[in-house]
């Protein structure tokens, strides 16, 4: 008897299987939830506006008392549509999902969460872990804030010189400093850079572990071996290189990989159980791109 596959779900993108399903709604699910929980509970009823599309919201609503998630839709809607005509749907899907349904969850949530009226420190601290780990799910399959996260890639089009993280943090510095005036309280303002510099540290410990990636470069006269080793043992790939020594003359080979800070420790293992001699620098990759890592989907 043959046995049954389960068919994937075909998309503009590629195939998508019953399994991402899952792992997208569930991580949808529990980043809303997380972030609604920050904006209601330790956020919003401290007067703390940590930047991007919410923390406008939150200025919003201290105004003018106008729901925080109806809102949020409401300024990503023409941020939405322009990004739809500019990068098309693949880029938009996820952000416009994990939007919408964070938007609901902050306003009916709202209803039933006890606001947190304690130590604002701590308010701000508990809110940026929050808010960190609603992003951070987010990020992690593929999605974004919405937001200042859009304007910032935009922007980048025109001018690609500037990193996204620069423009997105010019911005929701723009707004923090906006909920100072509106708020009459600069305290306002140092609470919220707390709030968003927990946030983009959880959100960063997500995406890539504890820390950023890591890039190991290996120069030795057992590059085969170590290759295949590391290959078959972490499943990370390898590029190889062919290198020549500036004084030796001598032919090598380079290998260079990039993998999560907690692989580091194996895959130097490997490189000393093959070549004690080799020569290995292992730097920080800031951030990484590609297949097993954050999915980019903006060009």
């Amino acid at each position: 008897m043959s046995e049954k596959r389960k068919k994937p779900i075909r998309t503009g993108s590629g195939d998508y299987s019953a399994k991402m399903f899952v792992l997208d709604a569930l991580s949808f699910t529990v980043g809303s939830a997380a972030i609604a929980l920050s904006v209601n509970m330790f956020t919003a009823p401290n007067q703390i506006a940590p930047g991007g599309a919410t923390g406008l919201a939150t200025v919003i609503n201290y105004l003018s008392g106008f729901p925080i998630g109806v809102t949020i839709l409401l300024l990503n809607l023409p941020l939405f549509a322009v990004a739809w005509k500019v990068f098309g749907g693949k880029f938009l899907l996820r952000t416009a999902v994990m939007t919408v349904m964070s938007s609901v969850f902050i306003d009916v949530a709202a209803s039933f969460i006890t606001p947190y009226s304690g130590d604002k420190l701590l308010a701000a601290l508990f809110g940026g872990v929050l808010s960190g780990v609603g992003y951070g799910l987010a990020f992690v399959r593929g999605a974004t804030s919405g937001g200042t996260d859009i304007i910032s890639v935009l922007i980048k089009r025109r001018y690609p010189h500037i990193p996204v993280g620069t423009l997105v943090m010019i911005l929701d510095m723009v707004i923090v400093v906006l909920s100072g005036f509106v708020y009459k309280n600069i305290e306002s303002m140092l609470y919220a850079v707390i709030v968003f510099f927990v946030s983009g540290r959880v959100v960063n410990y997500l995406t890539y572990g504890a820390g950023n990636g890591k890039m190991i470069l290996a120069v030795s006269n057992n590059g085969a071996e170590i290759a295949e080793k590391v290959v078959s043992e972490t499943r990370r790939g390898v590029t190889v290189i062919p290198v020549q020594g500036a004084y030796t003359g001598e032919s090598k080979k380079m290998l260079v990989s990039v993998v999560r800070p907690a692989e580091v420790h194996k895959i130097y293992s490997i490189i000393r159980r093959c070549d004690r001699d080799a020569f290995v620098i292992i730097a920080r990759a800031d951030e990484i791109l590609g297949l097993g890592f954050k999915r980019d989907d903006t060009v």
